[in-house]
Parts: structure tokens; C-alpha cells; sequence
């Protein structure tokens, strides 16, 4: 058996071999063993699935809440030879009428649906007359009612299980699940403990970084500056900042697209197309857009806000670097951050699980303010133990100077007891700066000691200055309408000389990728190839199967098929046009 599954690999998929856990994960559903399996986004879930669907006798059922997952994996099998189709509700009546003629014909090897399908009797009734010998369960947490994302269409499933006269082998599949989410999987699934895949929360290929205290709008427009032509996502937490995120870009030339629930359908379907056929290379969204985005070569993820909780930050900066490359995930920290996520949760509908996401959100709070290794943080989180430090994250590598700034941190807090700690960090900001302000002079602040007494620095380099203070935790932030700044117990011992502050030199944007002119040309090839097929261009290949090929030079169709992702369909399909183009850049004068 382990032949012919690896054979499938080679000859459809282009892969000489297995990541880690998938042959694990396909071995149990071969011999009929209900199976959880745990992997990073990026990991190759889909090929868990995807292989003993060739193998087996019969189509196998892909339950997927994503449209967009489904449409993006079913072009993609398409490009590869294999039959599949997805029923969800962008289909019209007769598409719809014509998937489901097909699939009890027996014509597909795999058939996605969206769970709310099974919200009715005589869909179940019809897929029970199937042969169907296997149920894969993707995004499997939103099964748990202890899950980040919970969706209660997807307690059907037993429903669904038990409707087949053969019953099929379940394989449920997750990227971001703690202990609790998974025990409560495997309970909801009959799995047994023992048929748990998990192939470790690491992903090697990223690089986590936090940044505090610095202008956002900055550090991305310098950041998207250069790295121009790669593609990334930045999130933000509201429609505004979005939007705002969005024009700024838009106005330095950018070829960006945006994605909120503000947006209609056809708005957000647009965007979203434009982005997966890289006509925009930088998508600026809320976490309304990326769940199941098939997207390979997304070389960096912003995190413009904190999120909510770990498991989304995980899923959402998991979403660069599917393709193995180095990619960068970077959260842009500031304490308005944890006042926009509590309101957030406040007007959560089910009151009774705001205490958890409440305890979640201090998890997200405690990484962003932790001086020891992000990765590390993390995997913590989802419940493994004996971690080891990364090595590549920003805490680990940082080697920035540190410098004194305790007494400018004592004019900030000395001004801020004088101000009767009852306002924000903007009128604190002009206070120190010397401020002309109306309502400065209203309050007789000019009056004070502390009045101009950082007048040789801007309001936004003072108002980043009071951001850093408030990370650090000598300043704290009291919820209600209006953020009001206070002095801490931890504060207090600043101002009394019994702590020193020392700060760190501003983040510095980098490059991720090195330029490769050949890359860049067979990037051009693809682009124009997607096009005439209809399809995303990282489905025609990853950006990792074109620096592979830009390194090895393929001369021969042999060598052609060592490409990593190269198998027999994409040798057919497009190796005569990517060895015409290597050659003719290999003809080019140096």
C-alpha cells in the first residue's frame, strides 16, 4: 500500500515524498481508523485527504465551511487530472442539480460541501445512496463549542455519520486547536485518543515579530515599499482602520484590495479574485477575509491590530508561507488595541462565553508584552511542552541598542499626575509639547511645571513615547468611553529613581526575498498562463516549485519532473513553456 500511495503522491502532486504526519494520517484511514489530525496552516491537510481519495473506491465527502477553499482546491485538482466538485451556495439550482447528478453517478473522487447543507433531510437522504468511503472534516474546531470559531451546523456531522448503511471512515482535521478543543473533537467524533495526528505547532519557515510604540501607518507603508511585488495581508480589527489602511496605500501607488462585511458580495468577491490572481499583491482586511484562502505565495502577514485571541493570530499569520518559503508575521502592537478587542467582546450575542474570551484575549495581550521567544509563546499555548527557543524570532535575534530613557519616561508620568490622571494620551501628548491648543489653555495646562517640557519633540513621536510607557506597564489605560491615562504602582517606583527604563531603538523594515531576475520571469510566465486557464497563479505552480526551478534550470523534461510540485499533469500542461522560457533567459547576453 505504501507504494501506491507514494506513487499517487509523485505522479499527481509532483512530490517525492510525504511532510510529516500526512503518511501517519493516511495510513489510519486506510485501514478504517477514525482519525484527528493536528497540523500548522501550511502543513499539507488538504494531501491527507486529497491521496486516499485516489486511492479508494468510491468519493470522498470534504465537509468545508469556505467557499473560497472549495472553489480554490477544486481548480486546483482540476489542473492536476483529478475529478471533483463542490455544492455550496454559490451554485444556481441546475449547477447545483448537475453536481448532485454526477456525484451519484459516481463521477467525482471527491465532492466539498458546506455543512449548512446538512441542516436538510433530503440532502442527507440523497448522499446516503453514495458510495462514500471516507468524511474528511476540515477546519474541525468549529465543531467545538470550546473552539474560536464555533459553528453549531457542524454538530450535524454524527447526524450525517450515521445516515450511511457502510459507515465511512471520519478524518477530522484542524490547524489551531488547545487540548480542550481537541478532546472535545474526538468526543463530538467517537475518535479514539491513540488516533490523534499531531505533528507539532511549529512552523520553521516564519518569523514572528512585535512592534510597539512606533508608527503603524509607517512602518507598513515602508514595509509594503520594500517588498514591493510579494504578496502579504495585512489585518486590522475595524471596517475604519481598513478603510484607511486601504486609501493610504492606495494613494503611494500600492496595488491593494480590501475585504470587510461593510462591502457587498460582489465587492468583496472582486477583491478577494483581484488578490488571489495577484492583480493586487497586498489585500488590507478584518478577519472576515482568509479562512481556507488556498493562497500559496503570501510572503508576509500584518497584523495592523491585535486580535482577539491566539487562535485566530495563529490561523491568520499562518496563512504566509503555505508554500514552505521564509515569510515574515508581524503584529503591530498599541494598548488601543485591548480597549477595541474588550468592546468587541462585550457585544458578543452569547453572554456566557465572553468570561473565556476574555482569558483568551489576556493570552494575546501577555505574547505581545513578552520578552521570550514568540514561537515559543505560542506552541506553549496550544498545549505542547518542552519547547524549545526558535532562534529566528524578532526576541530572539533582537540585537537593537538599548537606551536610558528614564528621565523622559519621569517627565511623561510626572505630567500625567499633574493633568489629574483623567485623560488620553493625544492631550497629554500636546501638554508636553507645548501645545497651543483651545482646549489646553481651557484647562489652564500651560500653567503647569510640566507644561512644554518635551516641546523639542512632535506630538507623534511623544504620543509613541507614552505607547511604549503604557506596554512597558508604567502607565495603564482604564476602560470606559473614553481611554483615561494613570500612573501605575509599577510607575510610581519609576518616579521615586528605584527603576530605570531603558527602550530599545525603532524596528527596522526588511526585505524578505532576494531579487532572482529568472524568478521574476517565470513569475511573469505563470501570471500569463493563470489567465488563459481561469485559474489563481499559484495554482498553476507555488512560488517554491518557480525558485526551484529558477535554481535547478531544468534543460530536459526529465529534469523538469525533479521540480519540487512537478508531477506528470503539470509536466504535460506547462513544461514545454517553462523550458522555452529557461532557456530563452539562459540565451540572454549577461
Amino acid at each position: 500500500m505504501i507504494e501506491k500511495i507514494v506513487s499517487v503522491l509523485s505522479n499527481h502532486f509532483g512530490f517525492s515524498s510525504f511532510r510529516t504526519g500526512q503518511e501517519q494520517a493516511i495510513r489510519n484511514v486506510l485501514d478504517g481508523k477514525d482519525t484527528l489530525c493536528v497540523m500548522p496552516t501550511g502543513g499539507g491537510k488538504s494531501i491527507c485527504f486529497q491521496v486516499p481519495a485516489l486511492v479508494m473506491e468510491g468519493t470522498v465527502l470534504v465537509v468545508s465551511p469556505l467557499i473560497s477553499l472549495m472553489k480554490d482546491q477544486v481548480d486546483a485538482l482540476h489542473q492536476l487530472g483529478i475529478s471533483a466538485a463542490y455544492i455550496n451556495s454559490s451554485l444556481s439550482s441546475e449547477e447545483y442539480f448537475g453536481v448532485v447528478e454526477n456525484a451519484l453517478a459516481g463521477k467525482y473522487d471527491l465532492l466539498y460541501v458546506a455543512p449548512e447543507r446538512f441542516e436538510s433531510a433530503p440532502f442527507i437522504q440523497q448522499i446516503s445512496k453514495m458510495n462514500i468511503p471516507m468524511i474528511a472534516i476540515d477546519e474541525a474546531h468549529c465543531i467545538s463549542q470550546w473552539g474560536h470559531d464555533f459553528r453549531p451546523s457542524y454538530r450535524m456531522m454524527n447526524k450525517v455519520i450515521a445516515s450511511f448503511e457502510r459507515k465511512p471512515v471520519v478524518l477530522a482535521l484542524t490547524a489551531t486547536a488547545t487540548p480542550a478543543v481537541r478532546e472535545d473533537i474526538r468526543a463530538q467524533l467517537q475518535i479514539d485518543e491513540n488516533a490523534t495526528v499531531m505533528t507539532g505547532f511549529e512552523r520553521s519557515n516564519l518569523t514572528f515579530s512585535v512592534v510597539k510604540g512606533q508608527d503603524r501607518e509607517k512602518f507598513v507603508k515602508d514595509y509594503v515599499n520594500k517588498n514591493d511585488g510579494e504578496a502579504g495581508i495585512i489585518y486590522a480589527a475595524t471596517r475604519k482602520a481598513v478603510d484607511q489602511v486601504h486609501a493610504m496605500l492606495e494613494r503611494t501607488g500600492v496595488k491593494v484590495a480590501k475585504y470587510h462585511a461593510g462591502l457587498s458580495d460582489s465587492v468583496r468577491q472582486a477583491e478577494q479574485d483581484r488578490f488571489l490572481m495577484d492583480e493586487a499583491t497586498v489585500m488590507v482586511a478584518t478577519n472576515a477575509f482568509g479562512m481556507g484562502i488556498d493562497k500559496s505565495n503570501i510572503r508576509y502577514v500584518i497584523h495592523y491590530q491585535m486580535p482577539k485571541n491566539m487562535e485566530s493570530y495563529y490561523q491568520e499569520a499562518g496563512r504566509a508561507g503555505r508554500d514552505g518559503l521564509d515569510s515574515d508575521c508581524t503584529l503591530l502592537f498599541s494598548s488601543q488595541d485591548v480597549i477595541t478587542q474588550r468592546f468587541l467582546i462585550d457585544q458578543s450575542l452569547d453572554t456566557s462565553r465572553i468570561p473565556a474570551e476574555l482569558e483568551k484575549l489576556q493570552s494575546m495581550i501577555d505574547y505581545c508584552h513578552t520578552e521570550s521567544c514568540l514561537q515559543k509563546f505560542i506552541i506553549t499555548y496550544f498545549g505542547e511542552t518542552n519547547v524549545k527557543i526558535c532562534g529566528r524570532c524578532a526576541n530572539c535575534t533582537d540585537t537593537r541598542e538599548r537606551l536610558e530613557v528614564t528621565v523622559d519616561v519621569q517627565k511623561v508620568l510626572s505630567c500625567v499626575i499633574r493633568m489629574g490622571q483623567r485623560f488620553g494620551k493625544t492631550m497629554i501628548a500636546q501638554v508636553l509639547t507645548g501645545s497651543r491648543n483651545k482646549k489646553v489653555i481651557e484647562f489652564g495646562f500651560d500653567k503647569l511645571s510640566t507644561y512644554g517640557i518635551l516641546k523639542g519633540q512632535n506630538t507623534k513621536a511623544v504620543t509613541d513615547l507614552i505607547e511604549f510607557i503604557i506596554s512597558e506597564n508604567y502607565l495603564g489605560v482604564e476602560n470606559g468611553q473614553f481611554p483615561i491615562i494613570y500612573v501605575t504602582e509599577q510607575g510610581k517606583e519609576v518616579l521615586t529613581g528605584n527603576i530605570q527604563v531603558y527602550r530599545k531603538q525603532t524596528v527596522e523594515t526588511k526585505q524578505i526575498a532576494k531579487d532572482d531576475p529568472l524568478f521574476d520571469q517565470l513569475r511573469t510566465l505563470r501570471m500569463q498562463l493563470a489567465k488563459e486557464a481561469g485559474v489563481p497563479p499559484f495554482v498553476v505552480f507555488s512560488d517554491k516549485s518557480l525558485r526551484d526551478m529558477a535554481s535547478r534550470m531544468p534543460a530536459t523534461e526529465e529534469e523538469f519532473l525533479e521540480v519540487n510540485g512537478v508531477g506528470a499533469a503539470k509536466l504535460e500542461r506547462y513544461g514545454e513553456a517553462f523550458l522555452e522560457e529557461i532557456k530563452s533567459f539562459n540565451a540572454q547576453p549577461i
